[in-house]
């Protein structure tokens, strides 16, 4: 249970990372193109982790052949979750991409089952309606402003392939977690990422080059986030927490990030909080109690039963 615990309370901590994404990208949109911002902090990334996944490489006595997975991954998965969410936020609204966004919990379940041959149990479901209803009440503004109108399609259709790769991706790890350190899945899906953002850097800002020496405070600070925590420390985490959790389980708590978002808009941002996103936040935290301590206890029973 101690280590159950600390899963979870570190889960939480990314999707508080995850929750400030926005955040930091709003630092740097003022002299940033949306490529270089993707490309640059995970190039730095890599460069950071290269010796570390060299190193577990070399300990694990593994053949080049064996990381190509993370072509499929990184092509498949991370690429599009990274550009297509990107380009699809600016051919529709922020509202829809709101909205659109929490379909991934969903379509992590449906790739889960799929894949990795996880079920939805009673707990989970209660969870998932639990957390549904804290999200549209933390939501509404969002619902009410969405427009699904056909000058939206292509960003929207952008968005849910986004959100499919992701999910994908998610799942696809979970698979091969056990033969991975988590610092070598993260270094190869971001070289597979470096190599295929390169070509677009180069091709549609390669006047980035020549700003860089001009980044005001504001945008290196939010080119740091991006890169420490956002692209280094949190994933690094959630590779640890998903070779501990189901696949469902890390899924479903991605809802937090709605939760979770609601204080971080108030002191960072300040808007005010009404009662009933208050109430929606509160489902969200009860949801993912439920996982937390009663679904996690009956998977780690299950688990046992299987060994």
């Amino acid at each position: 249970m101690k280590k159950g615990l600390i899963s979870w309370v570190t889960l939480v901590f990314c999707n508080l990372i995850w929750s400030f994404h926005f955040t930091s990208i709003k630092l740097t949109q003022a002299q940033v193109g949306p490529y270089f911002t993707v490309w640059a902090p995970m190039l730095l990334a890599t460069v950071f982790l290269a010796p570390f996944a060299i190193k577990d490489f070399k300990k694990g006595k593994k053949k080049i052949k064996d990381v190509l997975i993370f072509v499929q991954l990184g092509a498949l998965g991370a690429f599009p979750s990274q550009v297509f969410m990107t380009y699809g936020t600016q051919y529709s609204t922020a509202s829809n991409a709101a909205i659109l966004v929490l379909a991934l919990p969903v379509i992590t379940t449906v790739f889960a089952f799929l894949i990795l041959k996880e079920k939805m149990n009673g707990l989970r479901w209660a969870s998932f309606a639990i957390a549904i209803l804290g999200v549209i009440l933390c939501s509404t503004n969002d619902i009410r402003q969405m427009d699904l109108s056909s000058k939206y399609a292509l960003g929207n259709v952008l968005i849910f392939l986004a959100i499919v790769g992701n999910a994908y991706y998610n799942v696809g790890c979970k698979k091969v977690a056990d033969r991975f350190t988590e610092r070598e899945m993260i270094f190869y899906t971001y070289l597979v990422l470096v190599v295929m953002l390169t070509p677009l850097v180069l091709h549609y800002e390669p006047w980035m080059f020549a700003r860089v020496p001009h980044f005001t405070a504001k945008t290196w600070l939010g080119m740091a986030s991006l890169t420490l925590f956002h692209n280094f420390l949190s994933m690094l985490l959630f590779f640890m927490v998903l070779k501990y959790l189901d696949a469902i389980q890390v899924a479903l708590s991605n809802y937090m990030v709605s939760f979770l978002g609601l204080p971080i808009a108030a002191f960072v941002l300040g808007e005010t909080l009404s009662v009933q996103s208050i109430i929606g936040g509160v489902l969200v935290l009860i949801a993912t109690l439920i996982l937390t301590i009663l679904d996690h206890r009956q998977y780690k029973a299950n688990q046992l039963k299987l060994t």
